[in-house]
């Protein structure tokens, strides 16, 4: 195997994104299963297809290239049958009918975003310049129901922390009767005013971005009912009380919202009344945060509240306020309702998720098996149950349904050139899961390793799971590059419950730092001689960025050298709802704020360190790397900093994806005495 086979198989396939069925939709009565694929695994034109799942036959709707479209389908709505598909191309508005497989454009104001057919099917609902727009599926009558008062007003659109934090991407939601909508409105100018510049480009001015940075204010959103008449009410609730809005919907119970304190500790369910006022229908409160959950809150037909619990060390999900699910069932998040049906996932052990159901009647079941991690989407009695393991890092879906044999929906992503192949380890006593990674044809006795952790160590992801998710393909290059890899997921990270979670309260430096030490020696204890603990270095990317560069900054003893790629080094230059939900308002906790910054450690840098950011970040601003780099300039404390031009917070140019990781190695290689 070549040094650069699976870079450049990483590059080629995004990540083994590409050629992976996605957005599986089945029809109301069960019989047809939409989902966008590329036709290849090197593909980027993703095509919209229907499976019928009587026979398995796939049908082609649309296909982008045959619409002389540049890109690929990136989402799609349907109506409440799922007649009608609706998705922006190349700056057009499409219409498909599935059953016909005809497909064609719609007159629209300009490049929508967001399109959203209506239940009924006569509608589609878009936003563009800002403004929230109808049109007939005809093509007739397009038309705005909200336009902004002024620039950095928009209607329709999640706001950045939102989209980013509160795993809510939308800003309008459809009244199911298809006569008026729940709109969203966002007001983005008490935002700062942040500035990215391509230096390589003099001639190009900067891109103004608004940024929410931690302790200053936040966009003012509220919400409005518009009716296709013309009408327009303001819905009222105490937007100073509670600034966030963290979700929203309109069921057949009416539309709700879902609102939280800017200090995160409250979160009340609302139901919203025709006249816009407003009923608080549930209330939750923690010492610490709420932990806001994708799918939630939901009703179930019925009309009960589906939501969720912290009770003890468990993350329990609760319907009509009790819990439903047992003590060690660690929610992650609700998939949708079916009636009185509720479909979740769940993990009783963290490196795990599996997908389960809950109703009155048949209580909580199980519907996933075996190691992976386990996703799926119901309706009309189809399941369409995904489950990502070893070997396919895109996941494999099949399609269910009772009395009938089980259907794949085909993939066309390529094989990883080389299956990651990590032992699952629980390390000391707080029984830290762990990954290790051995080169290829390793046996005992070969002679110590030189180390490398490959941590993200912190909240909103984990690397340390049954999944085979790209990373561990990552992992696995760098340790048949001559590396003992480590991957450990320390207090913080997700999927053990309510106090692993806040354990790293006012502080997100000290307890993953000492965890990644912790798992370090106990892998020393239980594999004697494998590890070569005089050359160990470190690597992560954002806040596994930020762990890697506090490794060498705060333990040079342990660690050696590392690799930091796009890095949070001053935690008040990140935004308000993820900074201020571990740390508190800077005002008021400047010392969480201070004690974690990597600008004020860096002096200490004694080690060799590598710093690589975009330019083009909108997450992580170059700020972050350029303060920190100066500091250490200013310090006297030699380093590397690798730019990647017009480059956002994940590279996606092929190049970049190609040729990052080499340099990496070639750095670490280096700096461990290894050439």
């Amino acid at each position: 195997m070549t040094t650069l086979a699976l870079p450049r198989q990483l590059a080629r396939t995004r990540r083994f994104t590409l050629g992976v069925p996605v957005q599986p939709e089945p029809s109301p009565d069960g019989t047809t299963v939409l989902f966008l694929r590329g036709r290849t695994g090197t593909d980027p034109l993703a095509c919209l297809w229907a499976l019928d799942t009587a026979t398995g036959e796939e049908r082609l709707i649309a296909d982008p290239a045959a619409l002389g479209a540049r890109e690929g389908i990136a989402g799609y709505s349907t109506d409440a049958a799922g007649a009608l598909a609706a998705f922006a191309l190349d700056g057009a508005l499409w219409l498909a009918d599935t059953a016909g497989g005809t497909v064609r454009a719609l007159p629209a104001a300009g490049p929508p975003r967001d399109p959203r057919l209506d239940p009924t099917g006569r509608r589609i609902a878009y936003v563009h310049g800002g403004a929230l727009r109808v049109v007939g599926v005809d093509g007739t009558d397009d038309r705005p129901l909200a336009e902004p008062e002024a620039e950095d007003v928009s209607y329709g659109l999640a706001e950045y922390v939102a989209a980013e934090e509160m795993h809510r991407d939308r800003g309008h939601w459809w009244s199911p009767d298809g006569t008026a909508l729940l709109v969203a409105r966002v007001d983005d100018r008490p935002l700062a005013r942040l500035f990215l510049a391509d230096p390589a480009d003099p001639h190009r001015p900067p891109r103004a971005v608004r940024y929410p940075l931690a302790g200053t204010a936040n966009a003012e959103v509220s919400l409005r009912l518009l009716g296709l008449d013309g009408t327009t009410t303001e819905v009222r609730w105490d937007r100073a009380a509670f600034e966030y809005l963290t979700a929203a919907g309109w069921d057949a119970h009416g539309p709700y919202a879902a609102v939280q304190s800017r200090d995160q500790r409250t979160v009340r369910t609302l139901a919203i009344r025709p006249d816009g006022t407003t009923l608080v229908l549930a209330e939750r409160q923690d010492a610490h945060w709420i932990e806001l959950l994708p799918g939630l809150p939901a009703r179930t037909g019925s009309g009960a509240l589906v939501d969720t619990a912290d009770l003890g060390d468990t993350r329990h999900l609760t319907v009509d306020g009790k819990p439903v699910t047992p003590p060690g069932l660690q929610l992650r998040a609700v998939l949708g309702t079916d009636g009185e049906q509720v479909l979740f996932t769940a993990s009783e052990e963290p490196t795990e998720t599996h997908l389960w159901t809950y109703g009155p009647d048949g209580g909580l079941r199980k519907l996933s098996s075996g190691p992976g991690l386990h996703t799926g989407v119901r309706r009309g009695g189809t399941l369409v149950l995904t489950t990502r393991s070893p070997g396919h890092p895109g996941g494999r879906s099949t399609v269910l349904r009772e009395g009938r044999p089980a259907l794949p929906l085909a993939s066309r992503a390529e094989p990883p050139v080389r299956t990651a192949a990590p032992e699952l380890l629980r390390l000391g006593p707080l029984k830290l899961r762990a990954a290790l990674f051995l080169p290829a044809g390793h046996r005992p006795g070969n002679g110590p390793l030189p180390v490398l952790l490959d941590p993200y160590g912190g909240p909103a992801q984990q690397k340390a799971t049954t999944g085979g998710l790209w990373w561990d393909q990552v992992s696995q290059w760098f340790a048949d590059q001559g590396f003992a890899v480590l991957v450990v997921d320390g207090r913080g990270t997700p999927g053990r419950g309510p106090r692993w979670d806040k354990a790293i309260h006012g502080d997100k430096a000290t307890l993953p730092l000492a965890d990644q030490v912790h798992g370090l020696r106990a892998v020393d204890r239980l594999r004697p001689g494998l590890l070569d603990l005089d050359r160990v270095g470190i690597r992560g990317w954002s806040y596994g960025g930020y762990l890697a560069a506090l490794a060498v900054l705060r333990r040079p003893d342990v660690f050696h050298a590392a690799s930091a790629g796009a890095a949070p080094t001053d935690w008040r230059l990140y935004d308000t709802h993820w900074q201020e939900r571990f740390l508190g308002h800077p005002d008021e906790h400047p010392a969480h704020y201070d004690g974690g910054s990597l600008i004020a450690e860096a002096p200490k840098l004694s080690r060799p360190l590598l710093l690589v950011q975009g330019l083009a970040d909108d997450n992580v601003h170059p700020a972050h790397t350029l303060r920190l780099s100066a500091a250490l300039l200013a310090a006297g404390r030699p380093h590397e900093v690798l730019p990647l031009r017009a480059t956002g917070h994940r590279p996606t140019d092929e190049a970049v994806v190609e040729h990052l990781l080499r340099h990496e190695l070639d750095f670490l290689r280096r700096s461990l005495g290894l050439e």
